[in-house]
């Protein structure tokens, strides 16, 4: 299944931020391992170097980068997705633009620590857990 993580689950892992930190890790295991096919927004590559870059400065910022760049196929932030964004009508835009870069890029689901920043989805929205839930009781092909 081809899903794309939001920030907010990203930096649960790269922060150990307990107690999200858990389904994060256990879903990038799943990543790692090729039982799912995951995918993070270009904007999200960019301010996870922002941040990674403040926190723990800028060699290990690009070490993070490349490991989620090993890991993770990149839905691009297009013109096209930024448009589709703008006539969701979505709160906060960000949210958009990464339903839209998913979407466009064939993602099935979008998992994220924030469902309610994806009013009325046209992708599957699943928490953490909700989509470990759903991998484990969905037979392997």
């Amino acid at each position: 299944m081809r899903v794309l993580f939001d920030t907010n689950v990203i930096l649960d892992v790269l922060l150990a931020r307990a107690p999200h930190a858990g389904p994060a890790v256990a879903l990038l295991d799943r990543v790692a391992g090729q039982d799912l096919e995951g995918l993070l927004g270009a904007t999200t590559i960019t301010t996870i170097h922002y941040l990674a870059t403040e926190a723990v400065g800028a060699a290990q910022a690009h070490r993070h980068i490349r490991t989620l760049l090993g890991l993770f196929e990149v839905a691009p932030v297009t013109r096209a997705a930024l448009t589709d964004a703008l006539d969701l009508g979505y709160p906060d835009f960000e949210d958009a633009v990464l339903h839209e870069a998913a979407r466009h890029a064939g993602a099935r689901a979008i998992v994220t620590r924030d469902p309610k920043g994806f009013p009325k989805p046209r992708l599957k929205v699943y928490a953490p857990d909700e989509l470990l839930r759903f991998i484990r009781a969905t037979p392997q092909r």
